[in-house]
């Protein structure tokens, strides 16, 4: 009894060393094949479940049946512009920008791109546009042109450029979530357009190599897992945000500041602005045309609205940066629209970029307007 019983020990002991080895070979492998983007293009998306009508993002799963993640393949495999296959008789517009472009607070059929595909809006020779919203929260030109750099895998005809000063600052261009996680692909656009931004900066999420084993990863695996589960939830409902009953309305009144960011009057410089993101925009479109369009904002008419005009901006940064976006547009053949007092400030929901379902149409009505005359050249 004694030997079999040590006998049986040993094996055990033996079977617990090689499934630990086995671990062990199991997540230095992982680190060293890094198949985290290969797994991110698996999904359940546009096979099992339809393809989501807006990159995901949110952080009330439970409420939204969406979530926020860093894998920019498993996001894109989630949109419907990856099951969709381009025909002849497709104009694809492409729509990228910040919160308001993605629809924040907007059930998906009220944003710019499901009202600009509700006008089925054609061109002369009968080409259907169909508009697609890759828009994402967090105001930065380098996390655009990340989103971008991946949505030019689809083929679009046009790129439509939503844009507001608050994406603009040097300082702020690293801030976003998504671009800090993604540093690889960052660094690349940084070294081929070369950009104003610091491959070394500490904001990147830079891991080391037991970090990109599968326990380091377990947390980015666990949400590209959960983002397939919320689909099943999501494709029932449509629900892929919480809009709460009441929120603030945009702040009206301010205090007698005119800073914007760390910037003080009187001249906003343009080297303190990531221009070079928009260049380096339209030479990643390689002769898609792309339309920049000055997003509408708040207006408000309280106190000290003679210094700002909202939240965001000093009168006098937002007026010259009008002036250098024209300047720009002109000086190298970009289109451009600006549109920024287009929408009433009854019409701003919680901020002073997020539009009401009104002022989303109203928008959309004016874009399909420009769309067209570049689609009929």
């Amino acid at each position: 009894m004694t030997n079999q019983s040590t006998s049986s020990h040993v094996t055990l002991h033996g079977l617990l060393i090689k499934g630990l080895l086995l671990f062990l070979v199991f997540n230095l492998a992982f680190a060293a094949i890094d198949p985290l983007p290969f797994i991110g293009r698996i999904s359940a998306y546009n096979w099992l479940l339809p393809g989501r009508t807006r990159l995901p993002y949110g952080d009330r799963p439970e409420l939204a049946y969406n979530i926020s993640l860093f894998s920019i393949e498993s996001m894109f495999a989630s949109h419907e512009i990856a099951g969709v296959e381009k025909t002849s008789q497709e104009y694809r517009v492409i729509l990228i920008g910040d919160s308001s472009t993605w629809g924040f607070l907007l059930k998906s059929d009220e944003t710019l791109s499901a009202y600009l595909n509700t006008a089925a809006l054609k061109t002369a020779n009968g080409k259907q546009i169909r508009v697609f919203n890759i828009g994402y929260p967090t105001m930065s030109l380098t996390k655009d042109l990340l989103i971008l750099s991946q949505a030019m895998k689809y083929q679009p005809d046009l790129i439509v450029w939503l844009l507001t000063l608050e994406s603009f600052p040097n300082s702020k261009q690293l801030d976003s979530p998504i671009v800090q996680n993604n540093p690889e692909l960052v660094k690349s656009l940084i070294e081929t357009y070369n950009l104003d931004l610091q491959p070394d900066d500490a904001r990147f999420t830079n891991q080391s190599y037991l970090q990109r084993s599968i326990v380091g990863q377990r947390r980015a695996l666990a949400d590209i897992l959960r983002l397939q589960l919320y689909g099943v939830l999501w494709a029932a409902t449509g629900i892929d945000q919480y809009i709460p009953d009441q929120y603030e309305p945009p702040q009206a009144d301010f205090e007698a500041d005119e800073s914007f960011h760390e910037l003080t009057p009187p001249t906003l410089n343009p080297a303190d602005l990531a221009i070079a993101n928009l260049s380096a925009g339209v030479t990643l479109a390689n002769g898609v045309p792309v339309l920049f369009v000055n997003e509408p904002v708040y207006i408000s008419h309280g106190e000290n609205s003679d210094i700002r005009y909202n939240f965001f901006y000093p009168r006098w940064a937002y007026d010259q940066y009008r002036r250098i976006m024209l300047d720009l547009a002109i000086t190298n053949g970009w289109h451009y629209l600006d549109v920024w007092d287009l929408i009433a400030p009854d019409e701003f929901t919680n901020s002073a970029i997020h539009f009401s379902p009104a002022g989303e149409a109203l928008l959309a009505e004016e874009l399909g307007i420009t769309i067209l005359n570049i689609a009929n050249p």
